[in-house]
C-alpha cells in the first residue's frame, strides 16, 4: 500500500459522510496495524530522536552566548560583554520566530501531505538550516541561518505528534505526545551539555556541526521505521486556517507565549548568571543545563500522564509554577545550591505545562488538527523570542542578569491570567449548554 492510497481505501471503507475525519481515522489506522509493537517503538525513537535534534539546536547556543559574541562580536565584546551577549541573544530570538513563521504556514499549508513524506521534508530543512549556521561567517548571516533553521521546528513537532498519538493508541494521546517532546526534554540532559562542552573547547561552530549529524541520523531513522500515513485529503489552507477565527485559540496561544516567556527570559542568559552572578567557572555551565534537562524530562513525563487526566487541572498547577519558579531563582541563584534548585523546577514545571497546552489546543482547534498541533511551538517560541528580547533589554539597561528573573515573573502572572479567562469562557458555555 502507498502513502497515496492508504485514504482513498479508508474513505471506502468507513461510508461516512466525513471523507477528511474519516481518511485521518482511515490512514492512523493503517499506522497503527502496519507493524509489529516492537516495529512501532522504533518508530516512535525515530521520532524523538528528531526532537533530541530540534532540542540541542534550540538550546545550545544559551549556554553559548559568551562564546558567539567574542567570535562574532569581537569588537562590541571587547568593549562591553553584557551589551554583545544582550546582542547575541538574538540568535535565540530569530531561530524562536522563524518557528513561529513556520509552524503555521507549513502546517496549513501541507495539511494534505502524507505525514512520512512531510517529515522527511521537514528534517532535511533542518539538516541545511544548522549546517549554514555552522558555516557561514557573520553574525548577520548567522542571524538569517537561525531563522530559517527554526522554520521547519513546529510543523515536525505537530506532524510528529499526530504521528506518535496514532501509534500511542486511543486514550494515550498526549503521552504519546510527551514521548515526541522527550526527546527535546532529553537533549538537555544529554545533547545540549555535550554540545555546550565542544563549544567551549572547539569553537562554538561544533555544537551546530554535531546537530547536523544528528538530523542526518534522524532521516535516515524516520526513513526506516516510521509507517505511512496519510493526510487529510479534504483538507484545505482555508479549513485550516478556520482555527484563527476560534478565541479560545488566541485565549491558549497567548497564556502559552507570555507564560512560558518567563522561563526562556532567564535560560536565555543561564550562562553569564553562572559565571558572573553565582560565581561558578564555566565548566559548572553545562552541570547547570543537565540539571535543566532532567528537570524538563521528568516534567514532560508527569505532564503528559496528568494532561490524560484532566488538561484544565493540570494547567492550573504548572503555569503558576513557572513563575514561581522564576521567583526562587531571582532569590537564591547568586547560591549554588540555589542555582541548581531553582533552574530544576524551571525546567520541570515548563516541561510539565507543554504537553498540556498540545491537548488544550486540540481540543479548542476542533477539525484543524494539523494547525493546532504546530501552534503549541509558535506559541512557545513565540515565548522564547519575547523572554530572550525582554531579558536582554533589561540587562542591556544595567539591570544585572537576575533582573529577568522579575521580567519572568511578571510574564507568568499575566499567563496565569489569561489562563483563568480561557476556563471561565468554557464553564459559562457549559452552563449555557
Amino acid at each position: 500500500m502507498t502513502e497515496s492510497d492508504a485514504p482513498t481505501q479508508t474513505i471506502r471503507s468507513t461510508g461516512t459522510a466525513n471523507k477528511g475525519h474519516a481518511a485521518a481515522v482511515g490512514a492512523s489506522r493503517v499506522g497503527h496495524l502496519q507493524y509489529s509493537p516492537r516495529r512501532r517503538w522504533f518508530a516512535l525513537l525515530a521520532l524523538a530522536l528528531g526532537g533530541f535534534g530540534i532540542g540541542v539546536t534550540e538550546f545550545v547556543s544559551m549556554g553559548l552566548l559568551p562564546n558567539i559574541a567574542q567570535d562574532l562580536l569581537p569588537t562590541l565584546y571587547a568593549s562591553n560583554s553584557a551589551d554583545a551577549n544582550a546582542t547575541a541573544g538574538h540568535l535565540i530570538s530569530a531561530y524562536a520566530l522563524g518557528v513561529v513563521v513556520g509552524a503555521p504556514t507549513i502546517a496549513a499549508a501541507a495539511a494534505r501531505w502524507p505525514r512520512k513524506r512531510l517529515l522527511t521534508v521537514l528534517v532535511a530543512c533542518f539538516v541545511i538550516g544548522n549546517l549554514a549556521t555552522a558555516v557561514l561567517p557573520s553574525f548577520g548571516w548567522v542571524l538569517a541561518a537561525r531563522f530559517v533553521s527554526g522554520l521547519p521546528h513546529g510543523a515536525y513537532f505537530g506532524i510528529a505528534s499526530l504521528v506518535a498519538a496514532t501509534l500511542m493508541g486511543p486514550g494515550k494521546r498526549a503521552r504519546g505526545v510527551a514521548f515526541v517532546l522527550s526527546g527535546l526534554t532529553i537533549a538537555n540532559v544529554i545533547g545540549v551539555p555535550i554540545g555546550t562542552y565542544l563549544g567551549q573547547n572547539f569553537g562554538w561552530r561544533s555544537a551546530f556541526w554535531l546537530v547536523t549529524v544528528i538530523f542526518a541520523a534522524t532521516l535516515v531513522a524516520i526513513i526506516a521505521t516510521v509507517p505511512l500515513q496519510a493526510g487529510n485529503p479534504e483538507s484545505t489552507i482555508r479549513n485550516e486556517l478556520r482555527a484563527f477565527s476560534r478565541p479560545q485559540i488566541w485565549l491558549t496561544l497567548a497564556m502559552a507565549s507570555i507564560g512560558f516567556g518567563g522561563m526562556f527570559a532567564v535560560y536565555s542568559y543561564i550562562a553569564p548568571v553562572v559565571t558572573d552572578v553565582t560565581g561558578l567557572g564555566s565548566e559548572v555551565v553545562p552541570l547547570v543545563l543537565v540539571t535543566f534537562g532532567v528537570g524538563m524530562t521528568l516534567g514532560n513525563f508527569i505532564g503528559g500522564w496528568a494532561a490524560d487526566k484532566s488538561v484544565s487541572r493540570a494547567l492550573l498547577i504548572f503555569m503558576p509554577g513557572i513563575g514561581l519558579a522564576c521567583l526562587a531563582f531571582g532569590l537564591t541563584a547568586s547560591s549554588a545550591p540555589g542555582l541548581f534548585i531553582s533552574i530544576f523546577f524551571i525546567g520541570a514545571f515548563t516541561s510539565a505545562a507543554s504537553p498540556t497546552i498540545q491537548a488544550r489546543l486540540m481540543d479548542v482547534a476542533h477539525d484543524s488538527q494539523s494547525i493546532a498541533a504546530a501552534l503549541n511551538h509558535s506559541a512557545l517560541n513565540l515565548g522564547n523570542s519575547l523572554g530572550a528580547f525582554v531579558g536582554g533589554v533589561v540587562i542591556a539597561a544595567g539591570f544585572g542578569y537576575i533582573a529577568p528573573a522579575w521580567v519572568g515573573i511578571g510574564l507568568s502572572i499575566i499567563g496565569v491570567s489569561i489562563l483563568l479567562i480561557s476556563l471561565g469562557i468554557d464553564r459559562r458555555a457549559g452552563r449555557r449548554g
